[in-house]
């Protein structure tokens, strides 16, 4: 009898939450964003959404997931059929993490071209880190990087990243503020023609595919 009780109350408080959350969401897509880490990424595009007054009922940004891209895949999955299930869907989820060092890079990129919601799943992917992406608002570079002794690829990007952009640091809740939008404009440009070469060359050293999810929720409300 108690814990038919508890099942009881902890129902109606789900279903509370459900309606309130219904009740803030805007008219525009909800969105899942999974992240690899807990800094940097789910950091960025907090800052993203805030700079741009995007609800943060309608996007959700998580980095607690591990680094790993199936770990991302599986808990963006997971939640997925949690808000489904619970009757408040989202229209996208993307997985955003790096290829440095990850074995499973490749396969979870399979996996999510080959999931059933192809609609839905994005893999916003970047070689060989997520500050390849922020190298580009300062200039081109498609120098492929490759691993030294002692020196991962990650690592050689942030090098020169941090040549451009000296204050910058993983932990930094600003970081979509501090680079502005001109800069903006000049990282959408190099990335489009980083990939292209990728393409060209058949490899995706170096390349990113995050220009495509900042555009999209710069145009959400669209």
């Amino acid at each position: 009898m108690g814990t038919d009780n508890i099942r009881h109350r902890r129902k109606v408080k789900k279903l509370a939450l459900l309606a309130r959350d219904r009740a803030k969401i805007e008219p525009y897509d909800r969105v899942l964003i999974v992240c690899e880490g807990e800094k940097t990424e789910p950091l960025y595009f907090r800052d993203l959404i805030n700079y741009h007054r995007i609800s943060s009922v309608n996007v959700e940004i998580t980095g607690d997931c591990g680094s790993d891209p199936s770990s991302i895949l599986k808990h963006a999955k997971t939640r997925f059929k949690e808000e489904r299930d619970c009757g408040n869907p989202f229209d996208k989820v993307f997985c955003v993490f790096d290829k440095d060092g990850h074995a499973k890079y490749a396969e979870t990129i399979k996996n999510i071209e080959n999931i059933k919601q192809k609609k839905v799943f994005t893999a916003t992917n970047s070689v060989p880190s997520f500050e390849y992406w922020l190298l580009l608002h300062f200039e081109y570079n498609s120098k492929p990087y490759n691993a030294l002794k002692g020196n991962s690829p990650g690592n050689q990007v942030l090098n020169e990243l941090l040549k451009h952009f000296p204050k910058y640091q993983k932990k930094d809740a600003k970081i979509y503020t501090a680079l502005g939008e001109e800069r903006l404009a000049t990282a959408m440009k190099n990335a489009e023609k980083s990939l292209q070469e990728a393409n060209r060359n058949g490899s995706d050293n170096p390349s990113t595919k995050v220009q495509d999810l900042v555009d999209y929720l710069r145009k959400i409300k669209d």
